[in-house]
């Protein structure tokens, strides 16, 4: 049957089945200790834990390594046999496939696919604040939605998303025919639909109240659903270190002849920045939740402190990364946009250099601001000040980003096309966010804002000027690459339109709100405090945006299907991926391109920025010149 020969399919049956072992096995281990047979949450760890590494063995993820102990012998021809298979070529998508661009795939669908499932939970949660009182669900399920909502934007949204422009671009960008290490990148893939899929389970195991921050003691006494949630970002940040360690590989040894790291595109700077981070910080967090998962099944005391715990270190351990984390969600955006304003702009990167150290700049300095979180956490003031000013310190190589895309634009021939509007929306959008954080970061004013909707607006602006605006940028530039084809640039644009004035009526009155003491987390308010206008307010703008998403979704699958075709290179850019067919071939170029120049050489005489071989190989005609 055609259905067993997915992976993802045979690995989802054997995977429960493996799971319903494992709790089995958990509970006759319990019984024989003279234990209650039956206790959640050791049994459904257990369980999890079985299901997982039986649905990996299904689908095929320890074949390779487990062939090579044995001493058999590998047919590379066989790994991916339904590549050239035109007509089982979607399969590929649903299997445990090698190439690069399949996984990009992969990871941007399973992005996608998350953000329909945590937007929703948003439209929830503003209809329920849309007016004071129970509106649609109560205070609990509010809190399970709230919660479930933010981990799952952040761990199973954000992080697929930048992987897979990060996996499809990065080998292109820098003419490698594949990432470093392609097993392992298949395998970082294929442990993100389980994560995913645990997260989603929590709503059902009676969800979790904590927030998505996870703190206890709140989260180390939560039903069920909270362990769930940390085995999920345990799987998310596994598949986040492993893709880092192929990525910063990737980029410092497979880059092609010639390209030095000042002729590498701005984009593979970021991913460069982001991949440190990564590698560097995402071991805190999974400690951190570690350590509460051990305080729920073994009744350890690392915060509690009638057993000589502190709260505060877990505090402590969880922002020493997710500060972090906010650069690692906004450096491949702000990327993304270096990439698009010059070829809209038809003008060079201005301050290319000084753009590209921003971000290792911005990395660098977003490592060493976490406790400006825990201001009012009772921080001692000796660490307030410096952490007050390194924090304002991380404007600065920012700025140079904000003010290299003005100068960029500045007396270019702009070309007003969705990828281009998208970019200036998330230029526009981020500054408020950069400018919105200043009071957060400075004691006296930190102190009146903590934990209000001011925090919330904030946050969000930061978010989708660095990532969302710039993510729906880098679609539909980089959709007739994918694709071949061409999507609709009236639909492009509707979505541009609805997605930017939404976002601004849905966040804009979170400030005042903040403003007017109204507390995040919360699901309900007095209807004598005035907060109603400025909510339903907000819940309109939300439906708006849930409108753009609507036009993009069938903007983005019908002109998948039936789009006209693309060439090769529709924006006339410069950089190697748009130099080979659309869609790339399967080993990307038929020889290692030759780098001999800057990638945004636009309106300069004479710029090249790579030497490609002919697509038939060979010697007998000159090569390319891009």
């Amino acid at each position: 049957m055609i259905i067993l020969s997915l992976g993802a399919v045979r690995g989802a049956i054997v995977g429960l089945l493996g799971t319903g072992v494992g709790m089995g096995i958990a509970m006759l281990v319990r019984s024989a200790l003279g234990l209650p047979a039956w206790n959640p949450g050791p049994v459904t760890a257990v369980g999890a834990l079985a299901g997982i590494v039986t649905y990996l063995a299904a689908l095929g993820a320890f074949n390779y390594w487990l062939g090579w102990i044995m001493g058999a012998k590998h047919d590379p021809e066989h790994e991916n046999h339904s590549a050239n298979d035109k007509g089982s070529r979607w399969i590929r998508y649903f299997n445990f496939d090698t190439n690069h661009k399949v996984i990009g795939v992969q990871y941007m669908v399973t992005s996608l696919v998350f953000l329909v499932i945590s937007g929703v939970l948003a439209l929830v949660m503003r209809v329920e604040l849309s007016a004071s009182g129970k509106t649609v669900i109560g205070p609990g399920t509010f809190n399970s939605f709230m919660s479930a909502h933010g981990i799952m934007m952040l761990l199973m949204v954000v992080l697929p998303a930048i992987a897979g422009m990060i996996n499809y671009l990065v080998p292109l960008m820098i003419g490698a025919r594949d990432m470093a290490f392609p097993r392992l990148n298949a395998f970082s893939f294929w442990i993100v639909p389980p994560a995913g899929l645990l997260m989603v389970s929590s709503l059902l195991a009676g969800g979790f109240d904590t927030g998505w921050t996870g703190y206890p003691p709140l989260s180390a006494k939560a039903p069920l659903g909270m362990q769930l949630v940390f085995l999920g970002a345990y799987l998310g940040g596994l598949s986040s270190i492993l893709g880092s360690i192929n990525f910063l590989t990737t980029i410092l040894k497979m880059r092609a002849p010639g390209m030095s790291l000042f002729r590498m595109p701005i984009f593979v700077w970021a991913v460069l920045a982001t991949a440190m981070l990564q590698l560097g910080f995402t071991q805190y967090i999974a400690m951190s939740f570690l350590m509460v998962l051990l305080e729920r099944l073994l009744g350890m005391g690392f915060f509690r402190p009638e057993m000589g715990g502190s709260v505060l270190l877990f505090e402590h351990l969880f922002w020493f990364y997710s500060h972090p984390a906010v650069y690692i969600f906004v450096l491949p955006g702000l990327g993304v946009i270096s990439e698009v304003v010059p070829v809209f702009s038809r003008k060079p990167l201005f301050g290319y250099k000084a753009v590209a150290l921003s971000s290792v700049g911005i990395a660098l300095a977003g490592s060493i601001v976490w406790g400006h979180h825990m201001f009012a956490a009772g921080l001692e003031d000796v660490l307030r000040i410096p952490f007050m000013i390194t924090t304002l310190l991380v404007a600065v190589p920012t700025g140079v980003k904000i003010f290299s895309w003005l100068a960029t634009m500045w007396l270019g021939k702009l070309r007003l096309q969705t990828p281009f509007l998208f970019a200036l929306s998330a230029i526009f959008v981020f500054l408020i966010g950069g400018l919105t954080g200043v009071p957060n970061a400075i004691v006296p004013t930190d102190l009146q804002l903590h934990d209000t909707y001011w925090v919330v607006a904030h946050f969000h602006y930061t978010l989708f000027g660095g990532f969302v605006f710039p993510l729906m940028a880098a679609i539909y530039y980089w959709f007739p690459k994918v694709t071949g084809r061409l999507y609709s640039e009236r639909m492009g644009k509707i979505h541009w339109l609805l997605l930017t004035v939404g976002f601004l009526i849905q966040t804009l009155p979170m400030f005042w709100l903040g403003l007017m003491g109204m507390r995040r987390r919360i699901a309900d308010y007095s209807p004598v405090q005035g907060f109603e206008p400025m909510n339903l307010a907000a819940t309109i703008g939300g439906f708006l945006v849930a409108m753009g998403i609507m036009v993009f979704a069938v903007n983005l699958i019908r002109s998948a299907l039936r789009g006209a075709p693309a060439p090769a290179n529709p924006w006339d850019s410069k950089t190697l991926e748009w130099q080979v067919s659309s869609p790339p071939p399967e080993e990307n170029f038929v020889l290692p391109p030759r780098v001999v120049g800057s990638p945004y050489g636009y309106g300069v005489p004479g710029s090249v920025h790579a030497l490609l071989a002919p697509a038939g190989g060979g010697n007998r005609e000159a090569p390319k010149q891009f």
